[in-house]
Parts: structure tokens; C-alpha cells; sequence
């Protein structure tokens, strides 16, 4: 187990490295001025350059990256160009605020996407199947943007259901946040509920065909007997990375949804700070995102290789 968890971390770290790496590179050509941005078009050039000199723009570009690596590992994350400020601060709240609508997404997503796809398994090659594969299929190959825009006019616009905008008032408590969130979730349970749905059929329609799911059967064990305690527990193994993964996705993947609804997520920061050249902040949530995603994926492998030990003594062979 230890040499299966440093294998995995390792390759966790090494997967940061060159995120990080990947992240401060591509940031800097990105076409455009950081000085004339922050003073304007009409700004003298010597005040630009200037400015360029006193931000540390004009030094070579490894010494730049070890300097904000170095101080981003001691929890120093910059000054944001755009708001004069530390970006910590904004990551963090804005980081708050897409937690907060993954949760909303993940707690509608999983439930239906699991129950789907074990009602598509039991109805194999079933009407009731192909209607449930093709749907799921068909959200998911739907951009959030379409599907964000069609909500919008139907409930947001038309029937004025639900809000067209996910900022809520301030002081708003838990249940008028959970409205506010309600339409943008809508359009990532549509995205992610077709993969997770697959993963959760395939798993059960394994299962139902393995040897201890007939033996259970031919020992006169009761139908739902062996669905509950026989297959389910074995045909949601690999669901259970699939779903953590997604997790990952949804914490950080929400740039269109929220730039969409106007919701002051980690999303936003990303796409204000890439107009704005903003690289302090748009490096730093780039980063936190690609942390969340590979801690997600780890502990999905942990958990995973806990509940089937063939994984990690598979690595050992």
C-alpha cells in the first residue's frame, strides 16, 4: 500500500510540475502589453516600460518562473495587475463560491446519473436502455453554452421561473442560494450525467454476467438479494474514480457556466484576469484548479484501490 500510494504521489507531483510549468509559459505570450494594459492606450512609453520594469516583466523568463513557484509554495500567490491586491484573497473567495455550485451540481448529478445507468443495465438492449444511453449521450456532447442559453429563455426568460443571473442578494441565506444555483447546475448535470451514467451501465452489465452473480442465482438467493448485496458492490467500483474525477472538473472546469450566469466563481477570475493579462492572477487559478483536480484523482485512486486491492498489488506484480 505505501509503495502503491508513493508511486501515485509522485506522479502527482510531477503532473504539478508541469502544469505549473505549462501554466507560467503559456501566460506570457499571450499577445498584448502588460504595462500599456494596466496605464492605457494613451500612456507614454517610458511610463510603460517603466511599469514593465517595476512589475519584474523585463527579467529572463526561468528567473521570473522560480520567483513566483518559489513564492506561490510558501503561500504568496502575487499582486493581481488588475486590482492592485494580493490575488489569495480573491482566490480564495472566489474558490468559495464554485464549491458551492459543484456541490449543488455533484449532489443532482451522481444520484440520477448512477440510478440511470443501473436501470439502463437491467434493461439491456431494452427500449428503456437505448433511451437512457442516447440521452445521456447526447447531453454530453451538448456545450454547457448551448444548453446554458436554452435554460435561460425557458426558465429564466419565458416561464421566469428561476433567476437568469447566479448572484444572489447579499445576506441571502442557504435556501435562496440553493434557488440562485439551481439553473446553472442544470446545464453540468446535462454534461457530466452521460459519462457517469455509462461507467455505472458497463460496471452492472460486467457484473450481472460474472460467475458469483450466477452462483448467487443458481443458490436460490432472492433477485434484489443479489442486485443489493452481490453486484451493486462491485459494478460501482470503477464509478467511484469516474465521480471523483468529475468532482475535480466541476470545483475548477466552470469557466462558460459561470462567466455565462455571472457568478463571481474561480470561472470568472479566469476568463477577467486572461482580457485583463492579469498573469499573477490567472497563473495562480490555474494552478489551484489543476491542484484540486489532481487531489481528487488521488484520492479516488486511494479510495478505489482500498475497496479492490487487486489495483494496487496489480502495480506490484
Amino acid at each position: 500500500m505505501y509503495r502503491f500510494l508513493a508511486r501515485r504521489l509522485t506522479l502527482s507531483l510531477l503532473t504539478l510540475f508541469i502544469l505549473s510549468v505549462l501554466v507560467f509559459f503559456v501566460g506570457q505570450i499571450l499577445p498584448g502589453n502588460v504595462g500599456r494594459t494596466i496605464l492605457g492606450p494613451l500612456a507614454d512609453q517610458e511610463a510603460v516600460d517603466a511599469l514593465n520594469h517595476q512589475l519584474g516583466l523585463d527579467r529572463p523568463l526561468l528567473e521570473q518562473y522560480g520567483a513566483w513557484i518559489w513564492h506561490f509554495l510558501r503561500g504568496d500567490m502575487g499582486q493581481s495587475y488588475m486590482y492592485r491586491a494580493p490575488v489569495a484573497p480573491f482566490v480564495t473567495e472566489a474558490l468559495g463560491y464554485s464549491l458551492k455550485l459543484a456541490a449543488v451540481a455533484f449532489l443532482l448529478v451522481v444520484p440520477l446519473a448512477i440510478v440511470g445507468g443501473v436501470v439502463a443495465a437491467l434493461n439491456v438492449n431494452r427500449p428503456l436502455d437505448r433511451l437512457i444511453s442516447l440521452g445521456g449521450l447526447s447531453a454530453t456532447v451538448l456545450p454547457e453554452f448551448v444548453s446554458g442559453i436554452v435554460l435561460i429563455l425557458i426558465f429564466g426568460v419565458w416561464l421566469r421561473w428561476l433567476p437568469i443571473s447566479a448572484a444572489w442578494p447579499d445576506g441571502a441565506g442557504p435556501l435562496t442560494q440553493l434557488y440562485y444555483l439551481i439553473l446553472p447546475s442544470i446545464p453540468l448535470v446535462l454534461l457530466l450525467f452521460g459519462y457517469i451514467a455509462r461507467m455505472a451501465r458497463a460496471g452492472m452489465i460486467e457484473a450481472l454476467d460474472s460467475d458469483y452473480t450466477r452462483t448467487a442465482i443458481l443458490k436460490g438467493l432472492p433477485w434484489r438479494g443479489v442486485i443489493w448485496r452481490h453486484v451493486l458492490r462491485n459494478a460501482l467500483l470503477p464509478t467511484i474514480t469516474v465521480t471523483a474525477t468529475q468532482a475535480g472538473y466541476l470545483i475548477g472546469g466552470l469557466v462558460v457556466v459561470e462567466t455565462m450566469f455571472r457568478y463571481p466563481g474561480i470561472g470568472s477570475l479566469i476568463f477577467n484576469a486572461a482580457g485583463a493579462k492579469d498573469f499573477p492572477m490567472l497563473q495562480a487559478c490555474v494552478l489551484v484548479k489543476g491542484i484540486i483536480y489532481v487531489v481528487t484523482t488521488l484520492l479516488a485512486d486511494l479510495l478505489y484501490s482500498v475497496l479492490n486491492p487487486r489495483i494496487r498489488f496489480g502495480d506490484d506484480l
